[in-house]
């Protein structure tokens, strides 16, 4: 568990650009005045942004999630958080870089 607690702290200190835009959304209770944090390690897993109050946990995916290697890890990480009672909400990148406010719209949908 110290290991997991490592690699998320140089997650944190380390994020994509597209992660400090998200962090920017919700961080400070901004969206909705929910409680996010991000880069939150959970069993061997380090979830991107988490919200306890509603049981959300928020994945960004870069390109290299469409490599097939990549795309099993992911798989199985999901159904871990689903195990453990969180739902997962996925993003791309690019939906970041190119329609924030459809990604702020979806989340919107997803907490309600």
């Amino acid at each position: 568990m110290k290991d997991m607690q490592k690699i998320a702290k140089i997650l944190r200190k380390n994020q994509t650009p597209q992660e400090k835009i998200l962090w920017n959304l919700l961080r400070n209770r901004k969206f909705h005045n929910l409680k996010f944090k991000r880069q939150v390690p959970f069993g061997r897993y380090v979830a991107d942004f988490f919200c306890e109050e509603k049981k959300i946990i928020i994945e960004l995916d870069g390109g290299q999630h469409n490599e097939y290697e990549n795309m099993i890890y992911d798989t199985e990480r999901t159904k871990y958080f689903e195990k453990e009672g969180y739902k997962v909400i996925r993003f791309w990148n690019n939906e970041i870089d190119k329609n924030i406010e459809g990604v702020y719209l979806k989340l919107s949908e997803v907490i309600k």
